[in-house]
C-alpha cells in the first residue's frame, strides 16, 4: 500500500471526467464570500495519506442528483446516506440515480466503483475536487462511504443541524488519496455493567462512522449483566440481565434488537464484535443457572464493580454445552468472522485450569465457524490459527501471543482506556491506569508500544469504554469525546504523518462540528477550541 499515492491514476480521471459534481451558482448578490482554496489547510480528521490542491475554489448551493455507477447495496447506501446527510441544507430535492453509465448533467455528485484501483485496497477512496465537479472513487463501497466522511467535514457545521443555506458553500480543489494504516480501528461499549438501549448504541455507531472507525465491540455479559437473549438459556437475559451496578434496572437486547444493531452498523461499514466474557466475569450467567457453578447452587446476582471472584465450573460437561449453545446462537446472529470470549481476570480459576478450558472454548468457536478473540490474558493457552489476542495489560502476554503467530489489537489501558479520567477534576471515570487527557490518549504508535512487536503483528487499535461510571449517552459522549477522533487517527494515519501539534488545531476546529452533532464532549485545556 505504500506506493498507493504514486498510482498512476490518469487513465481513470481521463475516462470519468463526464461523471462530475457541479452545483450551480444561484444567488443574486454582487460580492461572493470568500473562497477556501488550500485543500491541506483543512482540518480532516484522520489526517489523510495524500493531500494535493488545486489552488482554486468550487461554489455550490444546490444540488439535484447523487449518481452512482453500479447497483451495489453498499453503494447505494451510501449514495443515499450522502442525500441524507446535506439534502436539508440544499434544497430538499436531491436524489439518486443508481447504475449510471451515461454522463451525467452538471451539478451533480458521482460516486465511481473503478476497480482498476487495486492499489486502494478494501477501504481506500480518492476525493477529486476541481472547479467544476468533485468525484468520489474507489474499489469497494466502503472506500466510497470513507471519502463521503471526508467530504462531509469540507462542508460548514450548520451542515450537520440541517439548517438550509443562505449563501453558497465553497469546496478547496485539489486531489485526496487516503487509506488506512491498519484494518482493525475500533471502540468497545461495555453495556454489562451498565446497560444502554439500541437507540444509544446507533447513535455511537453513527459517530464512529464520522471517523472511519469500522469495529464496535459490544462487551455483552459480565458479573452484573447478561445483555443477549439466548433462547435455548432464556433465564440468562431475563434473570441475570435484570439489573446493574448500583441496583438499576437493567436490560437486555432481544435477538431481534441485536439483528437490527448489527445491519445497522454493516450499513455504515462497521463490524460489530460480541464479547461474552468467561471463565471469569461470569456472575450473571451463575446466578442465572445453577449448573453452572461447581456448588451446583445459584449465586446472587451482583451488583457492585470488583471483579475476579467468579469463574464457570470448568470440569462440568454443562458448562461446555452452555458455551456451544450461546456461541452458536450469537454466530447465526452476527455476519462478522469475530466471537470475542473474554478470558481476563479470572482469578480464581487455577491455572491448570484455565488453560484446558481456553483451548476447549477456541475449539467451540471455531466448530460454529468463526474466529476466536481474547484479552491477552489468553496467551498463556496454547492460540489457534486465526486467534486474535486484545492487549489491554501485561506486555508478556502481547509477546508470548505474537510469537504463536496471533494478530494483535492493541488496547492499552494506559493509553486507550476510555473509562480513564482526564485528570484529576473528572467527576466520571476511574484513574487505576492513569489520567489519561487528550494528547496522552493521541502520543502513541502502535508499531513502537510494545518492544519486540512491529506492524506486521498488530491487526489494529480499539479504544474500550467500561461503564463502572458510565450511565446515560451523555457519559458515553463525554468520556469518549474528544478522545475517540485521535484514536480513529491512530488507526488510519501513518505515525510519521501525525503529529501532537498539527492534530490538536485539526481538533480544535471539529469542537464547532461535534456541537452541531449534539456530542456532549470534554473541552480539553490542551485543545484550541475554535
Amino acid at each position: 500500500m505504500a506506493n498507493f499515492h504514486a498510482m498512476n491514476f490518469k487513465r481513470f480521471l481521463l475516462s470519468s471526467a463526464g461523471c462530475a459534481m457541479l452545483l450551480l451558482l444561484v444567488f443574486a448578490c454582487d460580492q461572493a464570500p470568500t473562497v477556501t482554496t488550500n485543500l491541506a489547510g483543512e482540518a480532516i480528521i484522520p489526517r489523510p495519506v495524500s493531500v494535493e490542491s488545486g489552488g482554486t475554489g468550487f461554489a455550490m448551493d444546490r444540488i439535484s442528483a447523487i449518481y452512482v455507477n453500479t447497483d451495489d447495496p453498499g453503494a447505494t447506501f451510501a449514495a443515499g446516506y450522502l442525500v441524507g446527510k446535506i439534502n436539508p441544507s440544499l434544497g430538499g430535492k436531491i436524489t439518486t440515480v443508481v447504475n449510471h453509465t451515461k454522463k451525467p448533467a452538471r451539478g451533480n455528485i458521482c460516486l465511481i466503483i473503478d476497480t482498476t484501483m487495486l492499489q486502494a485496497g478494501e477501504e481506500g477512496y480518492e476525493l477529486n475536487i476541481t472547479d467544476r465537479m468533485v468525484n468520489i472513487s474507489a474499489l469497494q463501497p466502503a472506500g466510497l462511504f470513507y471519502g463521503i466522511q471526508t467530504l462531509l467535514q469540507l462542508f460548514p457545521p450548520s451542515v450537520e443541524t440541517g439548517t438550509p443555506l443562505e449563501q453558497p458553500i465553497f469546496l478547496p480543489t485539489g486531489t485526496i488519496r487516503d487509506f488506512p494504516e491498519y484494518s482493525y480501528r475500533g471502540a468497545m461499549l461495555d453495556v454489562a455493567r451498565h446497560f444502554f438501549p439500541a437507540a444509544d448504541v446507533k447513535r455511537l455507531i453513527d459517530l464512529m462512522a464520522r471517523y472511519k472507525m469500522n469495529r464496535l465491540h459490544l462487551h455483552l455479559s459480565d458479573d452484573q449483566g447478561w445483555r443477549i437473549e439466548i433462547k435455548s438459556w432464556p433465564n440468562l437475559a431475563q434473570y441475570g440481565g435484570s439489573t446493574q451496578v448500583g441496583g438499576g434496572k437493567g436490560g437486555f437486547y432481544t435477538q431481534e434488537e441485536y439483528a437490527d444493531l448489527v445491519k445497522y452498523a454493516a450499513d455504515r461499514f462497521i463490524t460489530i464484535i460480541p464479547e461474552i466474557d468467561m471463565p471469569g466475569h461470569t456472575n450473571a450467567a451463575l446466578a442465572s443457572y445453577a449448573e453452572l457453578n461447581c456448588s451446583g447452587r445459584a449465586t446472587r446476582l451482583y451488583k457492585g464493580t470488583e471483579v475476579g471472584f467468579s469463574t464457570l465450573c470448568t470440569s462440568k460437561e454443562i458448562t461446555y454445552k452452555f458455551i456451544s449453545d450461546v456461541f452458536g446462537e450469537l454466530a447465526a446472529l452476527t455476519p462478522g468472522p469475530w466471537i470475542h470470549i473474554g478470558g481476563d481476570e479470572s482469578h480464581v480459576t487455577r491455572l491448570e485450569d484455565y488453560i484446558p478450558f481456553i483451548n476447549r472454548v477456541q475449539e467451540i468457536v471455531a466448530s460454529h465457524g468463526k474466529q476466536t478473540m481474547g484479552w491477552d490474558d489468553i496467551a498463556v493457552a496454547t492460540l489457534k490459527q486465526g486467534t486474535v489476542s486484545q492487549h489491554w495489560a501485561k506486555v508478556d502476554n502481547a509477546i508470548k501471543a505474537a510469537s504463536q503467530g496471533s494478530k494483535l489489537v492493541l488496547s492499552p489501558a494506559r493509553k486507550a482506556y476510555l473509562d480513564m479520567k482526564y485528570d484529576s477534576t473528572t467527576t466520571l471515570g476511574l484513574k487505576w491506569a492513569g489520567y489519561i487527557e487528550v494528547d496522552t490518549a493521541y502520543i502513541w504508535d502502535p508499531a513502537t508500544l510494545i518492544p519486540g512487536i512491529s506492524g506486521k503483528d498488530i491487526l489494529g487499535v480499539e479504544a474500550p469504554l467500561w461503564s463502572e461510571t458510565v450511565q446515560i449517552m451523555d457519559d458515553i459522549e463525554f468520556m469518549m469525546f474528544p478522545r475517540l477522533p485521535g484514536y480513529a487517527e491512530i488507526g488510519w494515519t501513518p505515525a510519521e504523518l501525525r503529529s501532537w501539534d498539527d492534530y490538536r488545531v485539526r481538533l480544535g476546529k471539529h469542537g464547532k462540528r461535534m456541537e452541531a452533532l449534539g456530542i456532549h464532549f470534554y473541552r480539553s485545556p490542551k485543545v484550541p477550541w475554535l
